[in-house]
């Protein structure tokens, strides 16, 4: 029993002598060794800022473009001499213009004024205007009491107007590829007459609509 605890004590002894041991070679490399982050906030010299400033100066962004055989930017053209303007030649003498004589006893020439154009006759591109100034409307009116699908049914409209006193006419043109029969009073003259009729088909209980017919 003493000889194992003996055993052990001296065991962590040398446990512990063998630990300060590789404690104290590690201190001693380290601070033998340079260390690099040291190194590098070392002061610069002025010879390599010379040296750095030198190669600064001669560096040229463009140089991986140039390949093996670099063309090197020529140095910049030396501004040519202006050129003096020879002197202005003597001035050619211009033509002397002869005056013509006329011969005696000539009439001078008569000046032709110019005679007025003269308006070529043509139509009238405002009839319509004057037409109008001179009291004839350009159109003619008519008052459509219906439109019918067959001509009996013009027929009998047409009949219920003329008890009314109205002289009508039933008139027949194709819609939509169809034949449609149109009911109408007239023609009349003036809008106003127009007007005038289609108030009275209205209050007789007719559907009346006002139609305009260039002439």
């Amino acid at each position: 029993m003493n000889k194992q605890q003996g055993g052990t004590f001296l065991g962590l002894i040398i446990g512990v002598v063998l630990g300060l041991g590789a404690a104290l070679a590690v201190a001693v490399y380290v601070t033998k060794v340079p260390v690099p982050f040291m190194n590098k906030h070392q002061a610069r010299t002025p010879e390599q800022d010379a040296a750095e400033s030198r190669k600064n100066q001669n560096w040229d962004p463009n140089a991986p473009l140039y390949g093996k055989n670099p063309a090197r930017p020529q140095a910049a053209a030396t501004p040519a001499a202006p050129v003096t303007p020879a002197p202005p030649s003597a001035a050619v003498a211009t033509p002397v213009e002869r005056a013509v004589v006329a011969p005696a006893g000539a009439q001078p020439p008569a000046v032709v004024a110019n005679a007025p154009a003269t308006a070529r006759p043509g139509g009238d591109p405002l009839g319509d205007l004057a037409a109008r100034a001179g009291g004839t409307d350009p159109f003619l009116y008519f008052v459509q009491a219906g439109a019918f699908r067959t001509a009996e049914d013009a027929e009998a409209q047409r009949a219920k107007l003329s008890l009314m006193g109205l002289e009508a006419r039933v008139t027949e043109r194709e819609q939509s590829g169809r034949p449609v029969f149109r009911v109408r009073v007239g023609p009349f003259d003036r809008k106003e007459d127009a007007d005038r009729n289609r108030s009275r088909l209205e209050a007789g209980g007719f559907e009346a609509a006002l139609v305009r017919v260039q002439r």
